[in-house]
């Protein structure tokens, strides 16, 4: 099974020109391989260790975040966003609840509107992405818009509604939100190369993500994304350490089981068989979750990773190209489960 992921990887990967790393964890053992580049320019290629941006996929970091927090009682899943945040929030119903903004039914408005705009990039033709280093810098970009819907009615994926997850961590644990998830989750989980790490300081071993031009030439995603990721998106992983977090969550290391348990419910219905719940979506049936779903997509970034709790496998592709993670994560689970 293991060479058969690795063929089907290494002609995928041939076949989309795709540049990053897989990792495959089961109860038979692990699988990875890495394609294209780091570094263009300097032809440094990705490898097993490479840091890779991951978006949205950062979600899932907040949300194990805000739920350690309730498991040790500094803060109530239910609690209403006047009462565990000292910031005016102007346009925004206080009586939000910490649930619902976690499952993208609070009804605020998003920084990124989708239905108004489809090019992450235009958000920062007026607001310079150096100066995005922090939550509060993005207030400005949506705390004066009315709100949507009312709060717990409908799902919208929201990354407003996430940047202000975010404040109510640090509120709550008194740390900046990276400082905090750097010490409860990637210590305690051993992701020792994970990280917030800032686009004009990276660290050795981080991949510049790259677009790709229609002309056939390419420029980094430094002017794209905001300088340093927070709580909606950012984070820079590993592909096996990712699967660890999956493994040392599941496990009870990060919080309760009973509060797994909760993160990992399906909360809200998004389709048929698709659901939300905090941090990620999830598809199942008649009360059987059969795969976990977390992705994250930014010009020059694309992450995409899929647990099936009923056979033990952990599927991670990281990459730093704008896309190819989903049609390479399609072609090893049709490797593994067919």
């Amino acid at each position: 099974m293991m060479e058969t992921i690795k063929q089907v990887a290494k002609e995928t990967a041939k076949a989309e020109t795709f540049a990053g790393t897989y990792y495959v964890a089961s109860p038979e053992g692990t699988v990875t391989g890495s394609f294209g580049f780091a570094n263009r320019a300097e032809r440094i290629p990705n490898q097993t260790n490479t840091r890779y941006g991951i978006a949205s996929g950062t979600k899932l970091l907040t949300a194990i975040a805000v739920c350690q927090l309730a498991d040790s009682g500094k803060l109530s899943l239910h609690a209403k966003l006047a009462d565990c945040l000292e910031i005016n929030f102007l346009a925004i119903d206080p009586e939000i609840t910490v649930h619902q903004l976690l499952t993208h039914t609070s009804g605020i408005a998003d920084y990124f509107d989708e239905e108004v705009m489809d090019d992450y990039e235009e958000l920062w033709q007026q607001t310079p992405v150096y100066q995005m280093r922090k939550g509060t810098d993005f207030l400005p970009l949506f705390q004066q818009q009315e709100m949507k819907e009312k709060p717990g009615t409908t799902f919208r994926y929201n990354n407003s509604g996430y940047i202000v997850l975010g404040l109510v961590v640090e509120q709550a644990s008194g740390l900046p939100f990276s400082d905090y998830v750097e010490k409860a989750i990637f210590q305690k989980a051993g992701m020792p190369r994970s990280g917030f790490f800032e686009m004009d300081a990276l660290p050795e071993g981080a991949a510049l993500g790259y677009i790709d031009e229609e002309n056939g030439q390419w420029r980094t995603n430094v002017f794209s994304v905001p300088t340093k990721g927070g709580a909606d998106g950012g984070a820079y992983v590993t592909a096996p350490e990712m699967a660890r977090l999956w493994q040392e969550l599941g496990a009870g290391k990060l919080m309760s089981k009973e509060m797994v348990a909760s993160l990992l419910a399906p909360h809200v219905q998004v389709e048929d068989d698709l659901f939300y719940g905090y941090g990620g979506y999830m598809k199942g049936k008649a009360g059987r979750v059969y795969k976990h779903i977390f992705m994250g997509y930014d010009p020059g970034v694309n992450f995409r990773m899929a647990c099936y709790p009923e056979t033990g496998h952990v599927l991670v592709v990281c990459s730093n190209n704008s896309d190819g993670a989903f049609t390479l994560q399609a072609a090893i689970e049709t490797a593994l489960f067919t």
